[in-house]
């Protein structure tokens, strides 16, 4: 579905349907931070660039509605500012959190950025958020790919018990994909052990010739491995210096972010 044109104020270079009030309303709420609990009405007025008598408005407001409260000479946050929060928990998926830090990944780093969990010996694409068609063969959401010969299914192969990682192994079909391919139980157990010990993986045409990837866990609130995320990039645009040096830190930290974010989900 295509958005609806924003309609702009010619004047002002704000939508036609902006309400400032609100705009205000929510700057005072960011007001308050981890360094900044307790404010008073000059602190507040002052971090947010409004008059004092604005942000002393707006803050009884806010407190008529218990998002906010005050002993006279300070204000805090009071708890129903987190139904805020819990409303947009209530109305996303995982996938959707997943989904919108990949799209800023793929973004950043101009490659396709995919996320998948370990079903069987194949990992599942379960987000997929393309930036420019590098694979010949047709991957969108529902795709399944060996484990085996993946980056995102190392990092998951990583993730498991010694004995599921022996029956996983025992279960696949270990047969080439390309000349790159490892193939041997021994040798792709000392690969999984490598990325468990370095927490990455770096594939390099195992799984199509002239495509490269970099893959990484994502841990949900218990700490367990939950899904791999990957970003996929092709030699003729990227080196493989290049992926380790640009590359592997965005997904990193796009790992990092959604497991934080996973995190706060509970």
């Amino acid at each position: 579905m295509t958005a609806a044109p924003r309609l702009v104020d010619a004047q002002t270079s704000e939508p036609t349907e902006y309400v400032r009030a609100l705009d205000r309303g929510l700057a005072v709420i960011r007001a308050f931070d981890r360094d900044h609990p307790r404010r008073t009405l000059a602190e507040v007025a002052r971090a947010v660039g409004l008059a004092p008598a604005t942000a002393r408005r707006l803050l009884h407001t806010l407190q008529a509605q218990d998002y906010v409260s005050t002993d006279g000479q300070t204000w805090v946050l009071r708890p129903r500012v987190l139904e805020l929060g819990q409303a947009y928990l209530a109305t996303t998926t995982v996938w959707d959190v997943v989904r919108d830090r990949l799209a800023r990944l793929a973004a950043e780093v101009e490659e396709t950025a995919s996320a998948g969990v370990l079903e069987g010996t194949d990992v599942l694409y379960t987000v997929r958020v393309p930036y420019r068609r590098i694979m010949s063969m047709n991957v969108e959401v529902g795709t399944r790919i060996p484990a085996f010969a993946s980056s995102m299914g190392r990092v998951l192969l990583a993730a498991l018990p010694p004995a599921e990682l022996d029956a996983v192994l025992a279960a696949a079909d270990l047969a080439p994909i390309t000349p790159q391919t490892v193939t041997t139980p021994a040798a792709l157990r000392a690969v999984v052990d490598q990325v468990r010990e370095s927490g990455v993986c770096v594939l390099e045409q195992e799984l199509e010739a002239g495509v490269q990837c970099v893959a990484a866990p994502v841990h949900g609130a218990d700490g367990s491995v939950v899904a791999a995320v990957t970003v996929s990039s092709h030699t003729t645009r990227v080196s493989p210096a290049e992926l380790r040096s640009r590359l592997r830190p965005a997904l990193l930290q796009a790992a990092a972010d959604i497991t934080e974010d996973l995190r706060h989900r509970g």
